[in-house]
């Protein structure tokens, strides 16, 4: 029961500081990852990519080097 908790608490700081570095709403992120953990993981990064997406535009290109 401890480790479920240790894992939230682990999960919630990782969504909150991920969050806050890609200007999203990291409150509410950190809430979702404390009550879900790492099931929440497919849904942020399609958050992040999305989020990303109206921030660039769709047609710019955009190359990491």
């Amino acid at each position: 029961m401890i480790s479920l908790v240790v894992v939230s608490v682990i999960f919630s700081l990782y969504f909150y500081v991920e969050a806050f570095k890609w200007g999203m709403n990291a409150k509410k992120w950190a809430i979702a990852g404390f009550l879900l953990g790492p099931v929440l993981l497919p849904m942020f990064s399609i958050s992040r990519h999305v989020h990303w997406r109206n921030a660039v535009g769709f047609n710019n290109l955009y190359i990491a080097a």
